[in-house]
């Protein structure tokens, strides 16, 4: 179980972006996280797996204090937790076997990961990692050569190589059209159902959200102002959640 205490971020600048948020993830769900840009979605999922320093409170999984733990610790946390990324994070000249091997590297030491040396076990695996998305056939072309979907694509098996008990999802599909949208999401889904895998997956469209999460939850100018099912965020708590002059809209 994940559980998020009293989480704060405040920056450099004084922009708080995370005021007080509390809520629990059980193990196998699809947690989809709602709310206007700026609204503190994507430093959330930073600061569970502490790309971003919290401030203040406390981020605990299965047991272990997230936000305390520090040098091997923080390292073997990090290695069950997979990021997938809104601008997919790939080393574009490099190839798609190359980038989703980045996975593996906590796991492997300093020199090996230096040198881009990996077990032929590892090799093995992102292979299987990359058929599981369905580019098995690209392994060896140029990350920039693929399509935006293709890429993020290559993202979630980036994240399958570290065999991850939590997938954090930070709009993976804001940057693609709406069509490559639920192929995206549908490999998130069978992670999640198939694997067991727990997903956090911050997300725009609500019709998106009814179809895929579990639960939710939204925030709104850093605070947490709802928690629930998807199918509890009608029309009034739509808007109260986005303002009264949104209007949503359908991509299904």
């Amino acid at each position: 179980m994940l559980k998020i205490e009293n989480l704060t971020k405040v920056y450099p600048n004084g922009t708080q972006a995370l005021k007080n948020v509390s809520f629990e993830v059980k193990d196998g769900e699809f947690l989809a996280v709602i709310g206007l840009s700026g609204s503190g979605k994507s430093t959330l999922l930073r600061c569970i797996n502490r790309l971003i320093e919290p401030t203040s409170g406390k981020v605990l999984w299965n047991g272990q204090d997230v936000t305390a733990a520090s040098g091997a610790d923080i390292r073997k946390i990090r290695r069950q937790i997979g990021m997938v990324f809104q601008q997919f994070n790939l080393v574009k000249r490099s190839s798609v076997m190359a980038n989703v091997m980045s996975g593996r590297l906590g796991y492997v030491n300093t020199m090996s990961s230096s040198l881009g040396v990996f077990s032929a076990e590892d090799n093995q695996r992102a292979l299987a990692s990359l058929d599981q998305v369905g580019l098995a056939d690209k392994a060896h072309v140029r990350a920039d050569s693929l399509s935006g979907g293709q890429q993020q694509r290559v993202g979630i098996a980036r994240a399958l190589m570290q065999e991850p008990k939590l997938i954090l999802a930070d709009e993976p599909v804001a940057s693609l059209d709406p069509v490559l949208a639920h192929s995206i999401l549908k490999y998130l889904e069978q992670l999640n159902k198939e694997r067991g895998i727990t997903v956090i997956c911050s997300l725009h469209f609500l019709d998106l959200v009814h179809r895929y999460a579990t639960s939710a939850i939204a925030l709104k100018d850093g605070e947490l102002v709802f928690q629930g099912l998807p199918k509890q965020i009608d029309d009034a708590q739509f808007k109260a959640i986005y303002g009264q002059e949104a209007e949503r809209v359908s991509i299904i």
